[in-house]
């Protein structure tokens, strides 16, 4: 199979997209680009399956269950196309934890059919299937394979969908979901209906900033990776996380205005962000 015009397609794929982040940037290191791009293909196609378009619930587990039938097919060696050629090759020579792929693919079925939930420990519960995969897979990338290190890019990576989940918030509620706890909207009165009235109330207001300074301390938490990185690598998750927090800083500035207003990164601000992860 011709993998290499394959890795460009990913390359290509994830370059196109926006994210908070820089997907594929300069400072990963050349040879593995094309493991991040295949990666990230996964992840979003799956995304992608659970998300997009008006399909119905049933249709999008199918799909979803396919996807999982073709990724076990490609770890026995079984390809249906390039894709699952170039992806598992990146797997065996990288020596990646399969789990986490299947992990991923759990939480885009959870998303399908969960739209609500009732504490923040599910919201949590769902960010390690989400969220902390991707995280984990990048640390193997560059055999980083510490558990202490596991877990403080456990923090960042739940820090980085938590924010997510802030930014979209109007997002969300038209495809039916709050990622918002409902013990915390009962704590903050807060109800659906101020999702639905677009009420960007004084309580809601109070929700989300208990949220962000949450997430904030989560960032805080997640620091201790950096002492696990050298080099391009360092930087290159010092302004992923510089990038979240921006986030949440747009959000304040913003006066905690997540139905109105939805905060994203310009060039402007990886430019700052970059520098100042160099610093």
């Amino acid at each position: 199979m011709a993998i290499e015009s394959t890795y460009e397609k990913a390359l290509e794929f994830a370059i196109s997209h926006y994210e908070n982040f820089p997907v594929i940037s300069f400072l990963i290191r050349k040879e593995l680009r094309k493991d991040v791009a295949i990666i990230y293909w996964f992840a979003r196609t799956a995304d992608d399956f659970a998300d997009e378009g008006n399909v119905p619930e049933k249709v999008r587990l199918e799909n979803l269950d396919n996807f999982e039938k073709r990724l076990t097919n490609l770890l026995n060696g079984n390809f249906e196309d390039a894709f699952d050629y170039a992806l598992a090759q990146t797997i065996k020579s990288r020596r990646l934890s399969p789990v986490y792929f299947y992990n991923l693919l759990k939480a885009f079925k959870q998303d399908v059919v969960k739209k609500r939930y009732e504490s923040f420990s599910e919201v949590q519960n769902y960010c390690k299937n989400s969220a902390n995969p991707i995280g984990r897979l990048i640390l193997e990338l560059f055999d980083i394979r510490n558990i202490e290190a596991l877990q403080f890019s456990d923090n960042i990576c739940t820090a980085l969908q938590l924010t997510n989940f802030y930014q979209d918030v109007a997002i969300d509620y038209e495809k039916g979901r709050i990622y918002f706890p409902k013990d915390e909207m009962k704590n903050f009165d807060v109800t659906e209906n101020m999702f639905q009235m677009n009420e960007n109330s004084r309580n809601l207001k109070q929700l989300v900033k208990f949220n962000v300074d949450r997430t904030r301390q989560l960032f805080e938490q997640g620091r201790g990776l950096f002492s696990f990185l050298e080099g391009k690598l360092k930087i290159e998750i010092k302004w992923t996380v510089f990038g979240g927090e921006a986030i949440l800083e747009k959000i304040e500035k913003s006066d905690f205005d997540v139905l109105g207003n939805r905060p994203e990164l310009n060039k402007t601000d990886f430019i700052r962000l970059f520098f100042k992860s160099i610093v």
